[in-house]
């Protein structure tokens, strides 16, 4: 995964209210395998960003370009 990539989460985190599937980007990488993640609205008003390890996180792609393993 790179920063501005686009991804979901696998599992719903209720302490602190976001459900599976949610979608978030990739804004920063604070080390191999930690990422924070923005989540925000289809108007662009973050509602909730973290860090969150890669494990948590499901890649989405928009095309059938082969992707990087």
């Amino acid at each position: 995964m790179k920063i501005l990539d686009t991804v979901a989460l696998k599992r719903p985190m209720p302490e602190l209210g976001l459900p599976a599937g949610l979608v978030g980007v990739l804004v920063e990488e604070w080390e191999p395998g930690t990422y924070e993640v923005e989540f925000a609205d289809l108007n662009g008003k973050t509602y909730a960003k973290m860090a969150l390890n890669e494990a948590d996180l499901l890649p989405l792609h928009h095309s059938l370009e082969k992707q990087a393993a």
